[in-house]
């Protein structure tokens, strides 16, 4: 299974905040999409980096600064992990286990294809281990049950 598959059943939509943006206009967008993190643009539209809840949380305690006088710049990860459509899930969960992230954006060439969390990856391989046991299951008892 291929991080496409998971793109295919979830879609495209990558939500995205400016690094010029302030941090409280970020909480906005995770808050009303209920998600977890978001890219961060360049004004040239490239990828600047990425802010999660936990970048927010950690500048929240690090910095007493307002929320919206806190760039999202001043908070995002710079160094963005990105994947194929044609890696294969298996390898992605390890590599968000080694680098200890949770959002991973998806590119082909030089377009945004999706981003795919941790428990999008998590959920594709229990519905595909669950999807060989049925077959396993019925290769031994026979289809009938």
């Amino acid at each position: 299974m291929k991080l496409k598959d998971i793109l295919s059943h979830k879609g495209p939509k990558v939500w995205t905040v400016k690094a010029s943006d302030n941090i409280h206009n970020a909480l906005q967008i995770l808050v009303n999409q209920k998600i977890g993190a978001l890219l961060v643009h360049d004004d040239k539209g490239g990828i600047a980096g990425i802010i999660s809840e936990r970048d927010i949380v950690r500048g929240c305690y690090l910095n007493s600064k307002e929320l919206d006088k806190t760039l999202v710049s001043e908070l995002m990860t710079r160094k963005v992990i990105t994947a194929s459509p044609e890696d294969k899930i298996s390898e992605i969960m390890q590599v968000m286990t080694d680098n200890r992230v949770r959002h991973i954006p998806v590119i082909s060439g030089d377009k945004l294809e999706g981003m795919v969390s941790i428990g999008d990856v998590v959920k594709a391989l229990l519905e595909d281990s669950a999807l060989q046991i049925r077959f396993l299951k019925e290769y031994l008892h026979g289809s009938g049950e």
